[in-house]
């Protein structure tokens, strides 16, 4: 069986007078990321792909190094594009968020609809894949992994993200979609 792991970032660093895509991790996310080494053991990946953004990619590095495995950066691995909404309160984000995923094919909240998102991730995911021989394991952030499964693994959406904490990891069968774990 060949499983595909998403791993949601560690908890960064929040600073409003910044965009979220060049927060990093604290602490705390330092700590919550080292958490993730010992269950990611059981899957015997060659090399741990990431995110470009910040807080995705240092996920990824500790993760990669207490694993010793490589880190690779994609770009399209991404989160949702919202570089151009400001900092909100967790209320009003959470109704956008809510609101993005039950109208995916609306532009409700930054440059990218749900849609697209979902499009421009499963196509770095499948690419990743067709590559790969085994295991594959993807640091990435959670309105994407809960796109995808979604359409995948017919998962709710919302609920998925609201549930996935920082760090936090579902693991896929690809053969079938099935969830497998989480974590």
């Amino acid at each position: 069986m060949r499983r595909l792991i998403l791993i949601k970032h560690a908890r960064p660093q929040v600073d409003p007078s910044l965009p979220s895509e060049v927060w990093t991790l604290g602490d705390e996310g330092r700590a919550g990321a080292s958490k993730l080494i010992e269950p990611l053991r059981a899957y015997p990946v060659a090399r741990l792909y990431s995110s470009t953004q910040a807080k995705a990619k240092e996920t990824a590095e500790i993760v990669g190094r207490g694993l010793d495995k490589p880190v690779e950066t994609l770009s399209d691995l991404c989160e949702h594009d919202r570089r151009n909404v400001p900092h909100m309160e967790s209320r009003e984000f959470i109704s956008m968020i809510a609101l993005f995923f039950k109208e995916p094919d609306r532009l409700v909240l930054g440059d990218e609809t749900a849609d697209e998102a979902h499009d421009r991730f499963a196509a770095a995911v499948d690419g990743i894949l067709r590559r790969e021989i085994g295991d594959v394991a993807i640091v990435t952030h959670g309105t994407v992994i809960a796109l995808f499964a979604q359409r995948r693994a017919r998962q709710e959406p919302f609920a998925l993200w609201r549930r996935m904490g920082q760090p936090s990891f579902i693991v896929f069968d690809t053969a079938t979609w099935r969830v497998l774990e989480t974590g």
